[in-house]
């Protein structure tokens, strides 16, 4: 000790550092330095004890190691065998339940205390660099510690999860002895004067805490399961969910270190990599965050701010309220996180700081040392002098900012998915109770309510998200001023003031590109109407040469898009150039004010790296704060709108009473059993007769009051103010019967239905229900018991309804039919024959099992009515009602449905039938029928009372009856035969092939197949990126915009490079002249001169605004320009297909590439490749300082870059089919949406609410749980990615550090290296997302590079345009000669061999049956087919050599289905315009229209919608007749074009073609016969094969003609 004493400047001068030969010049003899527990000085007080055993420091921390080695060696056996066991254990989710009291509480105060001991033992560690020996005692019993409390937390959660709460005895032990020694030291250190002015008391003060709380949660756990001293130990349960395997999201139930790093989700993401993730993969979501769970709380809110203001229930406020009443409580704790985080966040700056300070002091100050006990003592100033300690700091403050962040975004958006669901859920029930008034008379579309659904709802789950930056924003901006203006003083305020006088800028350059963005929308949107309307029409386009013109309307309309999307582009690039030009500004004025105006200021490197990290985070919530203002102005609006939805009209109350789900069923049968549909595969075990016999009652018709449903003295209306619909209705239903309703279009016939139904608002009169006894009770209630209770008076059962407009599920065609009943094969046959749906069925390409789309989009008008009806047919309700059930049908069909329909199946099993129909030929076979007038009951009686009564009214029905009933039967035989033929083959193998074909297209739909190298191919597809449809996207932007991008991007980040660099040797040798000048001590010396430096900094930092600006629009331009060019391509092989790809491929997906697959183009590639080149770049330049300034770097480098690389791989594989699966659970939902609209008169009528409640509450849970997923998988990612960041900055600081204090390297080099690190940490999870999204949105430019491939249709021809005469074809001769034809070259044909002369100007009919090759026979002329054989000469040409345009144009056909174009009538009749306006009228006035156009506004210029819907079916098929007629072409060919036109105008056009078209040749493909009997030649086809070739008198003639058995049939 007197050696020392005598010289004691020989041991302080290296305190903080590690030895360094040139800074400690006079060092003991190593022989000294060796270890020992209590150092081995000399005569040592360590080992003195004089004073008693517990007044030396040393052997009291010998005693704190004995508590840890016990728990070491106590708990490690239990370990080992534990595991061994439980990997043998079947794994269930028990395994994740965490089920003992103070659970989070024992984890938070584990990980403080690891912090702490971590704390000690660095503390240790520095206060012992000062003696000559090392003291193991002051590091080594924190060690030990260190071990122990990892050890004991791993033992604890072996224990939960294995559930044997006996072994925690051991750690209730270790926490007692632990608190004990940790007190004894504590006092023992208050004896000897040792105060807080000590590092080391502080920590053992804090220890004592920690393990006394510890052992008071341990304690807890013993009083609350008693599973010692107690007797009974106390049994408990697993919640439901963990129950339930199939819950997979485990999130609520890991602990919290799964819970903070995701670790639960690893095994999730490795699956995922081996298969594809489907709905079954995700499994089921945890109560607490389903749908119907929040949706009670959500409720249960409301209606808490209903009781406080009475007078205004529904207004916004209340909306507000409530939902933070709901959610509030998670938002909080999000937002807590945040601000946390937030402050945690300026740890960095303020250690880089410390860091570069101490490292160029060189860290050798000399303090005097405190001894007390025999070791030295040091204060927490002298602790945090230490570069090594900040760096560590630094370190774990990075990880817990990072952790904290993470979770306070997962709560948020977990919130946000939350409320979204219980919205949704809210507004479903809502629309449950709509009434129909609002719905008809406009208030509210189906359009408007989906966008609530689809955009509402998600502004208000985005406004959540952003919610807590709104609360946290500010406080990092205070608090990040206040410490710039602790490091740089006045001139801070001036980079602040930079900063926050362009936000605003920002704001309006974000509110510009929202305008910009909207009115592109609505630009897309026109452009996609056009482009649906050209693809629906492409028959009709290709028949009359129309193509270039729809090619120029939609490349009109793209044109103006593209001049919205420059604008949006624009908007977007200054956002982008802003983004990255502000900081930069901000950093230039700082530091170049600082520099100039302040003199003698501290312009050192820790004050400017400091200040340059702090103005990088002062950046981000200011460019946040635009679209956190533009999110709640958003979710303001849509809140307005969600009140106003809210607060509108209801259905009557006291339907009210009967909508709860299945109250008033008569269907016992189904009600317990969970809402499925019954299997195919197992169909129900009862037989159908017993089935039905218990489900209704059989009916007693003799019963003089057996009404079904009665009306007296009803009053009727839509809307609550308006005038009556429907008045004086006084009606009986009877019991059992069929009712028909007759009378003239617009009479209220549909609007008496929906009376009885309780859709229309009632003013008075009453409406009552015979009860239909449930099947369970066999209650009847009587009539008069229920006009005592009015609520009863309305209370009916399930009625089966089929609505005039047929509604359809987007479902299977055999699920539409069942509808939610369990399956029945007999009946189910039964049905599907009366409808005569089995030939359509066969056409379909997957039968009854084929999906139907949307609205029945893929059906026929007629196909659609009779599915309709088939549901209404199937269901096993008392009730049917029928609103025109023929409308869209022919009339073979309509008999049929009639006979085996509606007589069989529903009359004969006594159900009470109301049919609504215009079809006058079956009144006789009405019990009872109702006429209607102008909304009154003109009469009402059975067909026999009419006749007597009202016998006018009778003879005008029987006038209006086209024929009468007894030719019935006949008609019922002959369409027997047909039905055989009907069937149509060569439909379905196209449809059949387009699957395959499509499928082949579309690899997402992988399915599973059996053999293995097939899945492992596809897995590896998965794993791989779309590099080819990146450079093909590339490619598109053409030679001189690529190199510029390149290039660009590269110079930008070299000069951004290039300015810290500079900064940091601008202040290196600031510190170096202070110095010399220090050194030299002279007064007269200058100042040092800051121009030089200021001038290059000034220019470095405008060159890189100036590269900026380059960047950003030289992204966006790219984006435009390959936008641009994809778009026309597309559009251009598209409109040159040839036919078959159009029935080959489904519509849908074709709209998809123009819709969704364009917009990903136009909008999200070039932002997602600017941010994934920024990051991208950021990173590599980061790692490329880092490793400049420490080479040492590189070596770490490599371990850390192969995690990254696995992690991204395995990340971006789940994270795309995590994103599909969210798009495409997101469709079902918003379909159910749209169906529940239309189709809310049938649900409510069959009483299905319930059912589809519980559908929609699947869908959202299904469309949930992915996005949760999809959340939890994306902080999955940031979380590792923010790990490996941490580690970055901990190895730049230890690796400079120690290379600068071996004086090789300047501390502004320190600085700019870990001012860099700090930055990967913040762009590596950038990088991987942007390479995720950019993968998914690659996917377009793949799928429209698909359609590139497409073949054109050949329009050249052999012959040019001056050897085709000017008007050919003149005279309109035909002759075919061996013609074959068939509709692919894989395909068989459907013309064979066929031959036939056409004079000139005959009229020529061609009749057969569906699929004989009528219409393949009209095609052949205009070269739509395949034409392999044989050929067709037209005055004298073949047309074989003729260019497609020239042909095509030369001849006019009328095809079956109507197709009219929005537009004008004038663009609809001659879009080329070639014809003057007497040309166009004469035309209407042949087609009996011109009186319908001269009454409307505008005459020839008159409106026709999409479509046209505003003429009636039979008007369109007349304007088609128009625009052939306008076109004065030789031959004119007709293709079943009268079939939706009635009987009298029919016989008027018969007369026109007649006589207009005298020299013209006619060639009419007839669906009715009797159309053809005036032809002058009749051609009667049979599987592509001319059968009969004569005029048609001669063939009527002959006994055994085809021809005069059609004619038979068809009068």
């Amino acid at each position: 000790m007197l050696g020392r004493e005598a010289n004691p400047g020989a041991v302080y001068v290296c305190v903080d550092a590690p030895p360094s030969p040139a800074r400690c010049a006079q060092r003991p003899s190593s022989s000294t330095m060796s270890l020992a527990f209590c150092g081995n000085e000399n005569n040592s007080a360590a080992y003195n004890v004089e004073k008693g055993v517990l007044n030396n420091g040393c052997f009291v921390d010998a005693l704190n190691v004995v508590p840890h080695v016990f728990l070491l060696f106590i708990t490690f056996p239990i370990l080992f065998i534990g595991w061994g066991s439980q990997s043998s254990k079947v794994h269930i989710h028990h395994s994740t339940w965490l089920h003992f009291p103070g659970h989070n509480l024992r984890w938070i105060l584990t990980f403080i205390l690891l912090f702490v001991l971590v704390c000690e033992i660095a503390e240790g560690i520095v206060s012992d660099g000062v003696s000559e020996s090392r003291h193991l005692h002051l590091y080594m019993p924190a060690g030990m510690a260190f071990l122990a409390a990892i050890t004991s937390v791993v033992y604890y959660h072996n224990i939960e999860t294995s559930n044997f709460p006996k072994l925690l005895i051991a750690l209730l032990f270790y926490w007692t002895l632990a608190f004990i020694t940790k007190t004894i030291k504590f006092v023992k250190f208050c004896d000897n004067g040792v105060g807080f002015s000590q590092l080391r008391f502080c920590l053992t003060g804090l220890l004592v805490i920690l393990y006394g709380m510890l052992l008071a949660v341990e304690i807890n756990v013993i009083r609350v399961r008693r599973y010692v001293f107690f007797k009974t130990p106390k049994e408990v349960k697993p919640p439901e969910d963990l129950q339930d395997l199939g819950v997979r999201f485990l999130q609520p139930f890991v602990n919290l270190l799964s819970k903070g790093t995701y670790w639960w989700m690893n095994t999730f993401i490795k699956t995922a990599h081996k298969k594809p993730i489907d709905l079954k993969a995700i499994g089921k979501l945890p109560i607490a965050m389903r749908a119907l769970t929040n949706y009670i709380r959500l409720n249960e809110a409301f209606e808490a701010q209903k009781n406080k203001r009475s007078p205004y229930p529904q207004g916004s406020k209340s909306i507000w309220c409530a939902l933070c009443w709901a959610f509030g409580r998670p938002l909080v704790l999000s937002s807590t996180f945040r601000i946390l985080a937030d402050l945690l966040g300026f740890a960095g700056p303020l250690c880089i700081s410390g860091i570069v300070h101490h490292v160029g002091k060189g860290n050798n100050t000399i303090r005097p040392q405190i001894k007390i006990l025999g070791v030295f003592f040091i204060s927490s100033q002298e602790f945090l002098a230490n570069a090594y300690v900040l760096a560590v700091l630094l370190f774990f403050a990075l990880l817990l900012q990072r952790t904290i962040l993470q979770a306070s975004y997962y709560v948020a958006i977990e919130t946000g998915i939350n409320l979204r669901g219980a919205i949704q859920t809210k507004i479903y029930n809502k629309i449950m109770q709509l009434s129909t008034s609002n719905m008809s008379m406009g208030e509210m579309t189906a359009g408007q309510i989906c966008n609530l659904v689809a955009i509402d709802t998600n502004q208000l789950m985005w406004f959540f998200f952003l919610c807590p930056n709104l609360w946290a924003m500010p406080v990092q901006i205070i608090v990040g001023v206040l410490l710039l203006y602790y490091l740089l003083g006045f001139s801070a305020l001036i980079g602040a003031v930079v900063i926050i006088v362009l936000a605003p800028v920002q704001y309006f350059v974000a509110t510009k590109l929202s305008q910009a963005q909207r009115s592109t929308l609505n630009i897309s949107n026109e452009r996609l109407k056009k482009t649906n309307e050209m693809l629906r029409g492409i028959k009709l386009l290709k028949l009359y040469a129309w193509e270039h013109i729809f090619h120029s309307s939609v490349e009109e309309t793209r044109q103006k898009e593209m001049t919205s999307l420059k604008a949006f582009a624009l908007y977007t690039s200054i956002s982008i150039f802003m983004n990255a030009a502000i900081p930069i500004a901000a950093v230039l004025t700082t530091f170049v004010v600082h520099a100039h105006l302040t003199g003698n200021a501290d312009f050192s490197p820790s004050v400017a790296f400091a200040s340059l990290s702090l103005f990088h985070i002062l950046v981000t919530p200011l460019f946040l704060l635009s679209s956190v203002v533009r999110s709640t102005v958003k979710a303001l609006v849509s809140v307005q709108k969600l009140s106003e939805f809210l607060s509108s009209e209801e259905i009557g109350e006291e339907h009210d009473k009967c909508s709860e789900p299945r109250s008033a069923d008569n269907h016992s049968k189904y009600q317990v059993v969970p809402l499925k549909v019954v299997n195919r595969k197992r169909p129900a075990r009862e037989d159908w007769n017993n089935y039905s016999s218990h489900m209704r009652r059989p009916v007693n018709i003799t019963e003089g009051d057996d009404f079904c449903v009665k009306i007296t003295n009803g009053f009727f209306t839509w809307t609550p103010e308006g005038s009556a619909t429907l008045s004086n209705i006084d009606i009986r239903i009877p019991q059992g019967q069929l009712t028909m309703i007759v009378g003239q279009v617009g009479c209220g016939k549909s609007s008496l239905l929906l009376a009885t139904l309780g859709e229309m608002q009632k003013t008075s009169g009453n409406v009552f229900w015979n009860s239909i006894p449930d099947s369970e009770t066999g209650e009847d209630v009587s009539p008069e018991k229920e006009t005592a209770v009015d609520t009863e008076v309305r209370k009916r059962g399930s009625v089966a309804y089929a609505s005039q407009k047929p509604w359809l599920l987007n479902a299977t065609v055999e699920e539409n039919i069942i509808f939610e009943s369990p399956f029945n094969k007999q009946r189910y046959k039964a049905v599907i024959d009366a409808c005569s749906l089995q030939p359509d069925i066969d056409i379909l390409p997957h039968g009854d099992q084929t999906q139907i789309g949307e609205r029945g989009i893929n059906l026929s008008g007629g196909q659609r009515q009779r599915i309709s009806v088939a549901r209404a047919l199937y269901q096993q309700t008392n009730v049917v009602f029928l609103d025109d059930p023929f409308s869209a049908l022919d009339i073979h069909l309509s008999d049929h449905l009639m006979q085996e329909g509606i007589l069989k199946m529903l009359r004969e099993d006594k159900r009470t039938i109301i049919l609504v129909t215009h079809k006058l030929q079956y009144l006789p076979h009405a019990d009872w029928i109702i006429a209607m007038k102008d909304g009154t009951i003109q009469r009402e009686g059975t067909l026999k009372d009419i006749q007597k009564s009202e016998s006018e009214l009778f003879e005008h029905w029987k006038t209006l009856m086209n024929r009468q009933d007894q030719e019935l039967e006949k008609e019922t035989i002959i369409e027997r035969k047909t039905v055989l033929e009907r069937k149509n083959p060569r439909r379905t193998r196209y449809s059949r092939e387009a699957l395959l074909k499509d499928d082949e297209e579309d690899e997402e739909e992988i399915t599973e197949s059996d053999d293995d190298d097939n899945l492992s191919s596809v897995l590896h597809q998965r794993a791989k990126m779309p590099w080819r449809a990146c450079g093909k996207y590339l490619s598109s932007a053409g030679i001189l915009l690529l190199p510029l991008l390149v290039l660009s991007q590269l110079l930008k980040h070299t000069v951004m490079v290039a300015i810290d660099y500079w900064l940091a040797k601008w202040t290196s040798d600031v510190i170096s002249a202070k110095s010399d000048l220090e050194q030299k001590n002279c007064s007269v010396c200058q100042e040092f001169n800051h121009s030089r430096y200021s001038r290059v900094f000034s220019i470095l930092c405008c060159l890189g605004i100036i590269l900026c600006l380059v960047t950003s629009i030289a992204v966006e331009w790219t984006g435009l320009k390959v936008a641009k060019k994809l778009h026309y391509c597309l559009l251009n092989k598209i409109i040159l297909a040839p036919m078959r790809f159009f029935e080959t491929t489904p519509l849908g997906s074709i709209l998809n590439r123009f819709s969704a697959d364009c917009n990903t183009i136009d909008q999200h590639i070039p932002a997602t490749l600017e941010c994934l080149s920024r990051s991208t770049l950021l990173c590599v330049s980061a790692l490329a300082v880092i490793s400049y300034v420490t080479p040492m770097f590189l070596i770490a480098l490599l371990p850390l870059a192969i995690i990254c690389y696995f992690i991204q791989k395995y990340f971006r594989v789940a994270s795309r089919d995590l994103q599909q699966l969210d798009d495409s659970t997101q469709l079902p939902l918003l379909c159910h949406f749209s169906e529940t609209v239309e189709g809310l008169t049938t649900i409510r009528a069959f009483r299905y609410e319930g059912r589809f409640r519980q559908k929609l509450l699947e869908y959202t849970d299904s469309n949930n749980i992915a996005s949760l997923f999809l959340t939890a998988a994306n902080r999955w990612l940031e979380v590792r990615m923010e790990y490996i960041g941490a580690c970055v900055v901990l190895i730049a600081a230890v690796t400079s550090i120690t290379k600068s204090l071996y004086n090789q390297l300047s501390s502004g080099l320190v600085g700019l290296g870990l001012t860099y690190a700090l930055m990967v940490s913040n762009y590596l999870n950038w990088m991987v997302r942007n390479l995720a999204d950019m993968e998914i949105q690659l996917g377009a430019v793949k799928r429209i590079n698909g359609l590139l491939k497409t073949e054109a249709e050949n329009y050249e021809g052999l012959l040019s345009p001056s050897q085709i005469p000017q008007n050919w074809p003149d005279r309109g001769e035909i002759q075919i000669q061996n013609l074959s034809v068939r509709y692919d070259s894989n395909l068989k044909p459907v013309l064979k061999h066929v031959s036939a002369h056409i004079s000139p100007g005959q009229k020529i009919g061609i009749c057969g049956r569906t699929g004989s090759g009528k219409s393949s026979f009209s095609l052949a002329f205009f070269r739509m087919v395949d034409t392999f054989e044989g050929r067709i000469i037209i005055d004298g040409i073949d047309i074989a050599k003729l260019p497609l345009q020239t042909l095509r144009s030369r001849l006019s056909i009328i095809l079956q289905d109507p197709i009219l174009f929005s537009g004008t009538i004038r663009f609809n009749l001659d879009p080329e315009k070639k014809c003057t306006d007497s040309m166009l009228w004469e035309a209407l006035e042949i087609a009996q229209l011109k009186h319908v156009v001269k009454a409307l506004p505008g005459g020839l210029d008159a409106i026709v919608t999409e479509g046209g819907e505003n003429f009636s079916q039979g008007q369109r098929q007349l304007f088609c007749l128009a625009r052939a007629f306008v076109r004065k072409t030789s031959i004119f060919i007709m293709d079943e074009a009268t079939a939706s036109i009635d009987m009298a105008t029919e016989n008027i056009l018969q007369k026109v073609v007649m006589t207009a078209f005298a020299d013209r040749t006619v060639v009419t493909i007839a669906h009715r016969v009797h159309t053809i009997l005036n032809a002058d030649l009749v051609i009667v086809m049979k599987r592509g094969d001319i059968l009969e070739y004569d005029k048609p008198e001669v063939l009527l003639e002959q006994e055994d003609s085809v021809f005069a058995s059609f004619v038979q049939a068809d009068k």
